[in-house]
């Protein structure tokens, strides 16, 4: 199986990526930008535009990640984000019909934990976090060897729970800055990486509220891993010190001398996750 040829899709809020994965390779990636504005049949032509140009007689699979609800099992995704028309598109039946190969979608969090787990900082690891920290605060959860997205595909917002005033997701994403202070992220960051105190004492601040959001993940999932994507990880360095100072007062501090926490350095991990989800149904064995 870690031979077969399988495409992976990320679709996201401007474009869609993809290639063909096989053997731990990934062939190079094919993009366009998607009408977002258009309807569900426009869509889902620049859908068909990218598989057009990867498969062929070889491909075992498709796979593909959305930033929506999916229900898994039908393959339905429902009220993709910044996709108006696509309130409930049956996308694997659709593609199916049209590819005659099996169609695995999934959300687009719970892949990039997929790929940090097959190839990524995540291989050999049997029970993980992805946690992406982008406009959002999204997760993917890997439980002895196997993604476990919940009965809805719900499992992982952790960025919805209640928190303070609002929820995790106002306080302890890259939207931080501007929900509470009314700043861009990429000018609080620029100024921040030039010394400016005010700009370092708010990721200071950013730093705190995720370290409240991961031990919240602790007390949930007890993990020992947890790998940071989406855009804030860049900014690691600004925040990772108070991040800890919050962790460090969780109630087991023998579960976090075991906790690390590392950043993603796999390119294109949304699309060797939506692969994986090919080796996720088969259950097979680490690649």
């Amino acid at each position: 199986m870690k031979n077969d040829k399988v495409i992976g899709i990320d679709l996201g809020a401007t474009n869609i990526r993809g290639a063909v994965v096989s053997n731990q390779q990934i062939s190079e990636i094919v993009s366009r930008r998607i009408h977002i504005k258009g309807t569900v049949e426009e869509v889902l032509a620049d859908v068909y535009w990218l598989i057009d140009q990867l498969i062929s007689k070889e491909v075992k699979a498709i796979g593909i990640g959305v930033p929506s609800v999916v229900d898994v099992e039908k393959g339905i995704v429902y009220d993709v984000i910044h996709i108006p028309s696509w309130k409930e598109v049956h996308l694997k039946e659709i593609l199916e019909a049209r590819y005659h190969v099996p169609v695995f979608v999934n959300n687009d969090a719970n892949c990039f934990a997929l790929g940090e787990h097959y190839f990524g900082k995540g291989k050999g690891v049997t029970d993980m976090v992805g946690l992406t920290i982008g406009t959002g605060l999204g997760a993917g959860i890997i439980v002895n060897n196997h993604l476990y997205a919940g009965k809805n595909c719900g499992a992982g917002e952790f960025g919805m729970v209640d928190y303070l005033d609002q929820n995790y997701e106002y306080y302890a994403s890259g939207s931080f800055f501007q929900n509470v202070y009314g700043l861009k992220g990429e000018d609080v960051f620029k100024k921040a990486k030039a010394g400016d105190a005010t700009s370092l004492k708010l990721y200071h601040e950013l730093g705190t509220h995720l370290g409240n959001a991961v031990k919240m993940i602790m007390y949930t999932y007890d993990t020992g891993l947890i790998i940071l994507g989406g855009s804030v990880q860049q900014a690691f360095d600004l925040f990772e010190k108070p991040m800890w100072e919050r962790i460090k007062t969780f109630g087991f501090p023998k579960s976090i001398e075991q906790l690390q926490i590392k950043t993603s350095e796999l390119a294109n991990s949304g699309v060797l996750g939506a692969a994986a989800l090919y080796y996720d149904a088969g259950n097979v064995a680490r690649l």
